[in-house]
């Protein structure tokens, strides 16, 4: 930290802190002087041994060029791309256009000679990618890094350009060169080509950060997106509106509409609210844009605010100007033909048309296709804009064309995608759409993928016959299957965004494949389904449908607190809340309502200490044909998605096994179900009953594939399609292992974060591992998620809210006292921890003056592990001291546990587990001496001599 701050002298503040080998700008972040510096560079110290300090460049411009090297001395560009934001916001959180758009052509040769130079100086063979500084008003440019490998940006790079460029740089890996490796798209010319590209590519995040309690939302040098959208189109401004629409299906395009909503700031001339969401980069700043420029913010003045480049910001106040236009007409058939082209053209969708006109969007879409005749055209992304005959089946949509550069397929099956990962819908669902294409592939059908995702497999081109790089709408659905004339479409592998359609799609003549659309929509419509397990006397916690907050109240009084508020046609437990009085009942519905305002808000009573039970299925004609039956580790309260999960079940009674599949089967033949389906039950004292049923694919459909090592959506793609189906033989009894699913977080890139869990989704990513028992499976998995076993350092810190759970967990903290660890506890859980005989050691909270102080242990690594268990009912001091301890234990690298189940499970499986069975990706990679024990059956690879051998190579 000193050589820090002596560096920051030199070069002047502000000044960047960025930890080295880190991913996604781990441990970095600006500071302004020198307090700002020791704070940010003690926290980037605890997840890398080395940290850079650089001249703080915001406000230039970002360039980066994807190159390729051969053992032969071959150089190529493949693609640059230029950042929409300026410098100072993280690559993966900026929007990306390719190729770039305002760099002169002296600018453009002089970075691409650089790269050459760079790459050819530092003898890299294979893909690099190079990011650039290039000052706005000259030509002054610096060298940000440079990454010898393949990078988030060399996916979208593959994507925007057709060129396969992890395939291309294994093939130059091994040995190839360039000229030896050909063209798969144009399967004539060779890979020592720089691509021309004819269209132009916006790559726009996807953020999540409104799930979080106090997280901040500025954006700046450490990522914080979940996931990326790739839009290709022949003009900026179609593009745009494309990925917004793609990132957030409920918008109509550029539009200021979030920041008119309730409750936001009022947005208009003069505010200074809208002045700083312009000035300070937050996932809203695009619709501050749209905002200023429907207030007739100059060009010139928004460049003063946000540093982005004037020619990005005129092409933004053509699309408002459009939508001026389009406004002041005052009915849809003052809009002739060129002029509904040229709204197309700007990236309009029937929809955004729709809601300026007041008309319905089929009274657009049959006015603009069957009146004015104005229809998109198919075009390829060939990788040389034309110049040669491509054999690609690579295509997107335009209005910028006249001829379709392919012919319709015909008689092929649209399978739809999962679009942007977000929380809740992450590569599990593209897992089931490929695993869908392959099955579609082998049976001789053709498969066209639809889809929007640059980091996903389904949109390889060559894992389908045809695939649309295209928003998931309503509207660009039926122009694909209307178009290709496809038999029909299967919308239950790729997520609740195609799901959602079904309905949609159904009224207007689309055939769903699988389960019909009306029963898609009697499982989703928490009204209709709660109904229907009535009808068939299928046991539910107590609901009602709450239109306004009166009846929610009532309904609450009735059963009694706590209660469950949820929205219908949602993932992830989006805007589900547990409500344990009358102001957060009004708070939450007033939220359910706002993301589900076209469906109904159901409030069911929360049962407490309930254990929650996942059920995965494939049916056929409303008869079950495989089935997997797992169990949370937490309890209901916890959403699925955050779970820990045990497959097989290992701790439900016979009976309630039993119960569990008489009700599944009722279900399924009430709903008849054609195709992958899950159902949440929760049970207490073998009372079963159900929480909600998916008729689609659910997030545990690939671990209970992989666990049962039978592909459930194989089965269930057979099922749909109409093929014969045979239930596979799985056995339980059978199993010599037990596999444990765990969630991934990403708290310590959230900054402010509060790491709690609840019945909204919090999660990016998950693991599984398996083990001879839960202990091992368990051990395992956490390790994978980063958790670090203690070896040296044994003290535990114990800070719990309610009593209840504080004399449940004594026990473990005995446990662990046994094992050799040292407790530590705030003064309440002290006080009842010894009261069990445990020796334990008082520290003061954030808000006392009490030595030793528990952010001191944290923040000096003093501390292991941390299990902070809060309560439902806190004060505001609870609720204080609560989240500064948890944020600190994040923010210092400490191990936290915040449910009682899982510190229950972990503590069972340390003291099961006496050696642990292999070593974590960060001590494997750790300098200095291996720890752990490498001689349980689990392992056959690890050993001392081997990892010696490794570090000697290197």
């Amino acid at each position: 930290v000193e050589e820090a701050c002596e560096a920051a002298q030199k070069i002047g503040f502000p000044v960047l802190v960025r930890a080295a080998f880190a991913l996604g700008g781990l441990g970095s972040g600006f500071a302004n002087n020198k307090e700002e510096l020791i704070a940010l560079a003690t926290k980037a110290f605890a997840s890398s041994h080395q940290i850079i300090i650089d001249e703080d460049l915001r406000g230039w411009k970002e360039v980066e060029y994807e190159v390729l090297r051969d053992c032969k001395d071959n150089c190529v560009t493949v693609c640059n791309m230029e950042n929409f934001d300026p410098l100072g916001i993280h690559t993966g959180d900026s929007i990306v256009i390719a190729p770039s758009q305002t760099l002169t052509d002296a600018e453009y040769m002089k970075l691409r000679d650089t790269a050459l130079k760079v790459v050819r100086h530092l003898g890299v063979v294979g893909e690099c990618n190079i990011q650039y500084a290039l000052h706005p008003d000259s030509e002054r440019y610096c060298i940000i890094e440079v990454n010898a490998r393949l990078s988030r940006s060399s996916a979208l790079a593959s994507k925007a350009t057709g060129y396969p460029l992890a395939y291309v740089a294994t093939k130059v890996a091994l040995g190839k060169d360039l000229v030896r490796v050909r063209n798969s798209v144009t399967q004539t010319t060779t890979a020592c080509f720089e691509p021309a590209l004819d269209y132009v590519v916006a790559k726009v995040p996807r953020w999540d950060l409104t799930k979080f309690q106090h997280v901040s939302d500025s954006l700046g040098s450490s990522m914080k997106s979940v996931g990326e959208v790739m839009a290709v189109g022949r003009s900026f401004e179609e593009v745009l509106q494309k990925a917004m629409r793609m990132v957030d299906p409920s918008m109509p395009g550029f539009t200021s509409l979030p920041l008119r909503k309730a409750g936001g700031p009022p947005c208009n001339a003069g505010d200074k609210d809208l002045d700083l969401l312009l000035t300070r980069p937050t996932p809203r700043r695009l619709y501050a844009l749209a905002r200023a420029l429907e207030l007739d913010y100059s060009v010139d003045r928004l460049y003063q605010l946000t540093k982005i480049d004037r020619w990005f910001l005129s092409r933004l106040e053509n699309i408002v100007q459009a939508g001026r236009r389009l406004d002041s007409m005052k009915c849809l058939f003052e809009l002739d033909a060129s002029h509904m082209r040229e709204l197309k053209q700007l990236g309009y969708s029937d929809r955004s048309i729709a809601d300026a006109m007041r008309v319905d969007e089929m009274a657009v879409r049959r006015r603009r296709i069957y009146e004015l005749e104005v229809v998109p055209v198919v075009k390829q992304i060939d990788t040389l804009a034309a110049e040669y005959p491509a054999q690609t089946n690579y295509l997107y949509t335009t209005y910028h064309g006249t001829e379709n550069d392919i012919e319709r397929a015909g008689d092929g099956v649209m399978v739809m995608g999962n679009g942007p990962y977000c929380i809740g819908s992450s590569v599990e669902f593209d897992w089931c759409a490929v695993s869908c294409v392959r099955t579609l592939r082998r049976s001789g059908m053709k498969a066209i993928v639809m889809n929007c995702n640059p980091e996903t497999v389904s949109t390889d081109y060559d894992e389908s016959d045809r695939l649309y790089f295209e928003e998931l709408t309503f509207e660009r659905t039926l122009d694909i299957y209307e178009f290709e004339k496809a038999r029909g479409v299967i919308v239950s592998v790729g997520g609740q965004v195609p799901n959602c359609m079904a309905l949609p799609l159904s009224r207007q003549g689309v055939r769903v494949l699988g389960t019909s659309a009306s029963s898609i929509d009697c499982a989703e419509d928490r009204n209709k389904f709660s109904a229907l397990l009535d009808s068939i006397k299928v046991d539910q916690p107590k609901w009602r449908h709450c239109p306004t907050w009166e009846d929610a109240d009532s309904f609450a009084n009735a059963v009694g607190y706590p209660v469950l508020v949820r929205p219908s046609y949602v993932l992830s437990g989006a805007a589900m809340r547990v409500a344990t009085n009358r102001d957060e009942i009004r708070e939450f519905l007033e939220g359910a309502v706002e993301v589900s305002a076209e469906h109904p808000v159901v409030v069911s009573k929360f049962i407490l200490n309930a254990k929650e039970i996942e059920f995965d299925a494939v049916a056929k004609d409303g008869r079950i044909i495989n089935y997997a039956i797992s169990e949370h580790i937490e309890n209901a309260g916890v959403h699925s998605g955050d779970a820990t999960l045990v497959l097989p079940a290992q701790k439900l009674y016979v009976e309630t096994i039993r119960r569990v599949l008489r009700i599944a089967g009722n279900i399924t033949s009430s709903l008849n179900i054609t195709g992958p389906f899950n159902i949440q039950f929760i049970s207490k004292n073998n009372d079963v009953k159900v929480i909600e049923c998916n008729l689609r694919a659910s997030r545990t459909f690939p671990f209970v594939s992989k666990t049962l090592q039978c592909d459930f959506i194989d089965l269930a793609t057979r099922a749909m399609i109409g093929l014969p189906v045979r239930p596979a033989d799985i056995k339980l009894l059978d199993l010599d292992y037990v596999g444990v699913k765990a969630p991934m977080f990403s708290f310590l890139r959230l900054q402010g974060a509060d790491p709690t869990l609840g019945v909204e989704m919090a999660s990016t990513g998950e693991v599984a591992c398996y083990g001879r028992d839960v202990h091992e499976a368990l051990l395992l998995s956490l390790l994978a998620t980063g958790f670090k076993v203690p070896h040296d350092n044994k003290n535990v810190l114990f800070t719990v809210g309610s009593m209840e759970v504080k004399q449940s967990l004594a026990g473990y903290a005995l446990t662990l006292q046994r094992l050799g660890y040292t407790i530590f506890a705030t003064r309440g859980t002290a006080e009842v921890f010894k009261k069990h005989g445990v020796t334990v050691t008082a520290v003061g909270k954030p808000s006392s003056d009490e030595k030793p102080q528990v952010l001191d242990l944290l923040s000096s690594s003093k501390i292991s592990f941390a299990i902070d268990i809060p309560s439902r009912d806190r004060s505001a001091a609870e609720l204080s001291n609560g989240y500064r301890i948890r944020r600190a234990a994040i923010d210092f690298g400490i191990n936290l546990i915040t449910n009682p189940k899982l510190a229950m499970a972990l503590i069972d499986a340390l003291e099961q587990i006496k050696e642990v069975p292999c070593l974590s990706a960060g001590e494997l990679f750790a300098r200095g001496a291996p720890t752990g024990s490498f001689d349980k059956s689990t392992v056959t690879l690890l050993r001392q001599e081997c990892i010696s051998h490794q570090y000697t190579s290197l």
